[in-house]
């Protein structure tokens, strides 16, 4: 993907939804499960990643929310290069046993990648989608 693609992704307007990231991601990284994160205090879902064995166990060894990079194909502690990692508060896991729920509180200022006009770091979920529409809508511009 280009870097004006890229762009456009993450901070246009336009619905693009991603139906075969599963697909692809079972296929790279078969041994893995999703895990909703929110935040333990606001309540506000901060992202959606993926465990396996190893991470999972990591996670709850070290108290901070650690993950398996589907797009790496490797271990992804959450904040190891930036500071801003999430502290693990609690597990939740779903009925049929194959999806997680973390409550973490994050610990710094970045939660996602992805930055708003001022520089400053946002949840993962920052636009919302006009049923009407279609369009998508920048909440944190």
């Amino acid at each position: 993907m280009t870097k004006e693609e890229m762009i456009e992704l993450e901070e246009g307007n336009r619905l693009k939804l991603d139906f075969g990231k599963l697909a692809k991601v079972v296929a790279r990284c078969p041994n893995v499960i999703p895990v909703a994160v929110q935040n333990a205090d606001t309540k506000e879902v901060i992202l959606l990643a993926y465990t396996n064995e190893e991470a999972f166990k990591k996670s709850i060894e070290t108290r901070i929310a650690t993950f398996w990079s589907t797009s790496r194909n490797e271990l992804w502690i959450k904040g190891k290069t930036s500071g801003h990692y999430f502290e693990l508060v609690e597990i939740r896991v779903n009925c049929e046993q194959n999806s997680l729920v973390y409550f973490v509180r994050p610990k710094g200022e970045a939660i996602c990648h992805t930055n708003n006009r001022q520089g400053k770091p946002r949840n993962c979920y920052y636009r919302k989608l006009d049923l009407d529409s279609g369009s998508l809508t920048n909440t944190n511009p």
